[in-house]
């Protein structure tokens, strides 16, 4: 679905939601853009409030987005990404909940997704069952470490501020058939 996607203040979301949803800061996805492009359909397959989608249309970009929990933003479709057999398209941009970050992207590799970038902790890197799995196995052919920390913010904050977090995020890239190491760039 193409089109601006305009992200709707949800009052009340319960303080433990299910998937614990943080939005991804707008200028996360900017910076993302300055570095890689991408195919003209691109896939959000864990949009939230949409965004990382937002973001990529209005950079010129045909979205497809969904999520598994309709927060009412128009555009969105609710399904479960992993019910998918087949890519809804040919690149992917997510920022997947972090606990089933592995299953995303593994879930993305086996559709014959062309170009996956995820946005996830740096430390994600870490942790021998994950090397074992995914590391070895399907190596990232870039990660983008940004700079400068970025704040994120549960959906439900009411008043999020942007004051540099105590995480430090990358974007992960994949592209289909790569098998050697990755490099690594920075985002200011």
């Amino acid at each position: 679905m193409a089109g601006p996607f305009t992200p709707t203040p949800i009052a009340g979301l319960p303080p433990e939601e299910p998937d614990h949803h943080y939005g991804t800061p707008p200028r996360c996805t900017k910076a993302l853009l300055k570095v890689e492009a991408f195919s003209q359909h691109v896939w959000e397959p864990s949009a939230g409030r949409g965004l990382i989608a937002d973001a990529l249309t209005t950079a010129g970009y045909i979205v497809h987005a969904n999520d598994i929990i309709d927060r009412g933003v128009l555009g969105i479709r609710v399904k479960d990404f992993f019910s998918y057999d087949e890519p809804a398209a040919p690149s992917i941009v997510m920022n997947p909940p972090f606990k089933m970050a592995d299953e995303f992207i593994l879930h993305a590799i086996n559709l014959g997704v062309d170009k996956i970038a995820v946005f996830q902790r740096i430390a994600w890197l870490e942790g021998e069952r994950r090397y074992k799995m995914l590391w070895s196995r399907h190596p990232p052919i870039r990660i983008w470490q940004f700079v400068k920390r970025q704040t994120l913010w549960r959906d439900d904050d009411p008043n999020p501020k942007d004051t540099g977090g105590t995480i430090a995020f990358a974007w992960f890239i994949w592209e289909r058939g790569f098998t050697g190491a990755p490099t690594i760039g920075w985002l200011p």
